[in-house]
């Protein structure tokens, strides 16, 4: 007997040895990143993709009592696989005396080591919110990139985002009309003037020619359902007070409900060709028509205006109809505004809130600090927070509206989804799926950057630092993770946030912003731990399986 259980302990060493040993060189068919450099000093590489080559990422299942990790960093690894085991350490302390909620450091390293080493507690029994998805908007300008392709290259790109081995993008965001991102101010219905019954609504040919086909080639590929939010940036200008497509302009109070009709309308034609809509928002950025500091489509809003809009026309318009499941998001703008903009549609109206699903938020107010989602949660628990709109190079501030292979842009990405996560937010949409290598098209020379850039003379598209950054996120977190705690044991830190999946395994991401390597332990339980290596400006996945294998049984 004694000889057996030897025999049995040993085979359990030489598996854990095997997996920590083999755990850098993960099998699978994964095709890796063509880099490219792009010739700036301090910038990482784009990785290049065309017809006929372009890099792929799977994701593996942990074995019980392991976990696999996924590295991408400023020094040019791309969901870089490695794998290891969940170790054990004996603790003299009973379990129902340790304090499992203290966020203080614990007992401290040395010197030298204190802002060098992280330890993270990861407590799964400390539960948020359930996750809806990550994707980004199909614009007339993603879309007109898109077709610049052939065939077989729009196959890439679409694989590349939607696919089984692509990020596996689960939410959309979709332009009611036109929007900035156009080659040509429009909406529906523009003619008659003042036809309240929109007799003459229809789509677009941007509709039918790019943005509808390629929702529906990116449904084909998509591992789960594509839930799609669609937003109004103008109404007809027939509709406005200043009956035009920019500047200061409100609602005429006798379109209210004409305004209310026309999404609904929108919702019923997509619905004819099988795209069904999951959300719609009270109008894109209703600042932007208050305090017309931009120049492209607007619409706006005062705070008291919205809340009698939503409560006597949008709300009943979208509840009475067959699209009654539909979400209604209220606001769409900045961190800052929300609670203003709540604020004043619950005075006006308290039925406008009882209306809304869920509030959106753009990330370009991310000044103002996260915890403003979380007080809002709190403040309206039964309603969800969908970020709905990001995009790097669009600030004043910004020298350059593109930054060929920016980590940085990579590394504020991912610090706002973080952020957000941690603060009760349910998805994150980025802006256009991809652009040219201007930033285009837009109508009115507001060009941003984007996580790829579509070089249509030659057929090929390049996926920069942010694409990979999203997809440490939309590739692990599926629909219908939750939220879990993380607490700090130790001085030094990483950005962090924990999902607790369906199937029970944890997926943790982890961002080091410094230019130094970070040493983290993970703490699973009280008795199970990982530590794991951070490469300097880097970002991880690391998912766990937490169910430990059972001890090999003594033979008798």
């Amino acid at each position: 007997m004694a000889i057996s259980r030897a025999v049995g302990c040993i085979a359990t060493v030489l598996l854990l040895y095997s997996l920590n040993t083999l755990g850098s060189t993960v099998v699978d068919e994964d095709l890796p990143c063509n880099p490219r450099d792009v010739g700036i000093e301090g910038r990482s590489v784009v990785c290049v993709c065309t017809a006929t080559y372009c890099d792929t990422i799977t994701r593996v299942d942990p074995e019980p009592g392991t976990y696999v990790m996924y590295t991408s960093s400023n020094a040019g690894q791309r969901f870089e696989k490695s794998s290891g085991v969940i170790l054990e350490e004996v603790n003299e302390q009973p379990e129902d005396e340790v304090n499992d909620n203290d966020d203080g450091p614990q007992d401290p390293p040395e010197a030298s080591q204190i802002w060098n080493n992280v330890v993270l507690r990861i407590q799964t029994i400390s539960r948020q919110q359930y996750i809806e998805g990550f994707g980004g908007s199909v614009t007339d300008a993603a879309a007109i990139n898109w077709r610049k392709l052939s065939d077989a290259t729009q196959q890439k790109f679409i694989d590349s985002y939607f696919g089984p081995k692509g990020l596996e993008y689960n939410l959309i965001r979709v332009p009611i009309g036109g929007c900035d991102f156009s080659e040509h101010p429009y909406t529906y219905a523009e003619t008659p003037w003042h036809d309240a019954t929109l007799a003459n609504f229809s789509l677009s040919p941007e509709d039918y020619f790019y943005k509808l086909p390629m929702i529906r080639r990116s449904q084909r590929v998509a591992t789960s359902e594509i839930k799609i939010t669609a937003s109004t940036w103008s109404p007809p200008i027939w509709m406005k007070t200043n009956e035009a497509i920019t500047g200061f302009g409100q609602l005429r109070p006798q379109y209210y409900q004409a305004y209310a009709d026309y999404h609904l309308r929108f919702i019923e034609e997509y619905d004819k060709i099988d795209v069904k809509i999951w959300a719609i928002t009270t109008t894109n950025e209703p600042i932007n028509g208050i305090v017309p500091f931009v120049q492209f489509n607007s619409l706006g809003w005062a705070p008291s205006q919205l809340g009698r809009w939503v409560a006597n026309n949008l709300g009943p318009t979208i509840r009475n109809s067959r699209f009654n499941e539909t979400l209604i998001l209220g606001i769409d703008d900045q961190r800052y505004l929300l609670p203003v903009y709540l604020a004043g549609m619950e005075r006006e109206d308290p039925k406008s809130i009882e209306y809304l699903d869920g509030i959106a938020v753009h990330w370009y107010g991310n000044f103002f600090p996260p915890e403003t989602l979380a007080l809002i949660q709190n403040r309206y628990p039964d309603k969800i927070i969908l970020a709905t709109e990001a995009c790097e190079g669009s600030m004043p501030w910004h020298l350059n509206q593109l930054e060929l292979g920016s980590w940085e842009r990579a590394r504020r990405y991912a610090t706002s989804i973080i952020d957000d996560l941690n603060n009760f937010v349910v998805g994150w949409i980025d802006w256009n799926l991809c652009l040219d290598p201007g930033g285009g098209p837009n109508w009115a020379d507001n060009f941003v950057d984007a996580p790829i850039l579509v070089y249509g003379d030659k057929d090929e598209f390049i996926k920069q630092p942010m694409f990979y950054a999203m997809g440490h996120f939309s590739k692990f977190i599926p629909r219908g993770a939750r939220r879990v705690r993380v607490s700090r044991r130790s001085f030094a830190t990483v950005e962090n946030v924990a999902f607790l999946k369906e199937n029970g395994n944890i997926v943790v991401v982890l961002q080091n912003r410094l230019r130094r390597v970070m040493k983290v332990k993970l703490q699973i339980s009280i008795r199970h731990y990982f530590e794991i290596e951070m490469e300097e400006r880097s970002i991880k996945t690391i998912e766990i399986n937490p169910r430990m294998p059972s001890t090999p049984s003594p033979s008798t």
